[in-house]
């Protein structure tokens, strides 16, 4: 099979970005293709398995990995979103690309294209081509995973198992349950939340929402997502407009769905969803809100020249209030704060990519190559060149 012509062909029809791997060197990229940019030339990409990889570079940017089985081609799908495109999802994934700022404007139009789908809907297009190259059909349930970086799988009977559990409940008795339940997805803590699930029995008895079992199932579907949205998500930190973004996204899915197995298999990946994304913007311990949110600001834009005024204007503060806050909850100012995220950054670089150090010094905004050398063996005991020779080695 012409692997490259199943790839453009997919995208032409779907219009999910796809990329083929040989190794870890693109054959074929969509966004190369398209938007005449070179693709990333590293992908952290998990050991090839006989099933579909998922992989999270963040909350909102989804790709999925199939490996062509005795070959070492591996298809690269996504990126795909669940929520519509921000300008911070935007930059955020010029960012994982090291894309420079000159290309917004084309990578905004690339994005903005992509249709909004559901993490079942892109496990559903990761089983279609697993089966289309590899001739294999694989269980959507083994696709599901347990972790934030979607690495560990369930066991299907365990997943089954776990979704009856939560269906079963009753909806009139089940007070101390959703409480508890809307405390895992609050925290953030998708491991309590499996382990919880997992562990409680429950009476088989329902409370009627609806005339037919299917339209009950649907009901249900949507008092849990708003439920999990409101009393969970939200109080745990994540952004109001993009939770109610996720409930509309779910309920609209579940709208389509036709057997009350697949409402349930919707309803279980909802609430994993739900708790992933609050876990992502849990605040530390320790830390302010206001200051949160200008340290993940700092992180997502170290290709920018950042500006003590850019950064307050994000919690609409003074520049004078931001550094003492931050002196104050983190220990150093936040000059050092930003100079440790463009270091940390300019480390990712050196060992997973083969820009040079001009173009890393430039990406990254640092005032010449000299002073980016200079800073980096201050901070590390080694120039970049040092750096980048000894990870080549371990």
């Amino acid at each position: 099979m012409d692997y490259t012509a199943f790839c453009k062909i997919y995208f032409a029809v779907t219009n999910i970005p796809v990329s083929l791997m040989k190794k870890n060197e693109a054959v074929y990229s969509s966004i190369g293709e398209v938007c005449s940019i070179e693709p990333a030339r590293y992908w952290e990409m998990a050991p090839m398995e006989d099933i579909p990889n998922f992989y999270r570079y963040s909350p909102d940017i989804e790709y999925g990995g199939v490996h062509i089985i005795g070959t070492d081609y591996t298809v690269i799908l996504g990126p795909a979103f669940s929520v519509p495109i921000t300008k911070e999802i935007i930059r955020t994934y010029m960012h994982e690309n090291t894309i420079a700022l000159e290309h917004q404007e084309t990578i905004t139009e690339f994005l903005c294209a992509i249709p909004r789908i559901t993490h079942q809907q892109f496990t559903k297009h990761l089983a279609l081509i697993h089966m289309s190259l590899n001739q294999k059909e694989v269980k959507l349930q083994e696709l599901y995973h347990q972790d934030d970086a979607m690495m560990r799988r369930r066991e299907e009977q365990n997943l089954n198992e776990i979704i009856n559990n939560f269906e079963n409940n009753s909806l009139h008795d089940s007070y101390y349950f959703e409480q508890e339940l809307y405390q895992c997805i609050k925290e953030g803590n998708l491991i309590k939340l499996e382990n919880f699930l997992a562990g409680r029995k429950f009476q088989p008895e329902e409370g009627r929402l609806a005339s037919t079992p299917l339209r009950h199932a649907k009901n249900l579907f949507i008092v849990t997502a708003a439920k999990a949205g409101m009393l969970g998500a939200i109080p745990g930190g994540l952004d109001i407009e993009k939770t109610y973004q996720l409930m509309d996204l779910y309920i609209q899915e579940c709208e389509k769905l036709q057997t009350i197995g697949d409402v349930k298999s919707l309803q279980y990946s909802m609430i994993q969803d739900f708790c992933r994304h609050t876990s992502d913007a849990h605040i530390p311990e320790g830390i302010s809100s206001e200051v949160y949110t200008c340290m993940n600001y700092i992180r997502c834009h170290t290709n920018e020249s950042l500006g003590i005024e850019d950064i307050a204007w994000q919690i609409h503060r003074s520049g004078s209030y931001v550094r003492k806050r931050f002196k104050e909850e983190l220990g150093i100012n936040i000059g050092a704060y930003i100079a440790r995220c463009k270091l940390e950054e300019a480390k990712a670089l050196l060992t997973y990519s083969d820009k040079s150090l001009t173009e890393i010094s430039n990406y990254l905004c640092f005032s010449s190559q000299s002073y980016f050398q200079n800073v980096f063996k201050k901070k590390y005991g080694l120039t970049p060149m040092q750096y980048r020779k000894k990870m080549q080695h371990v």
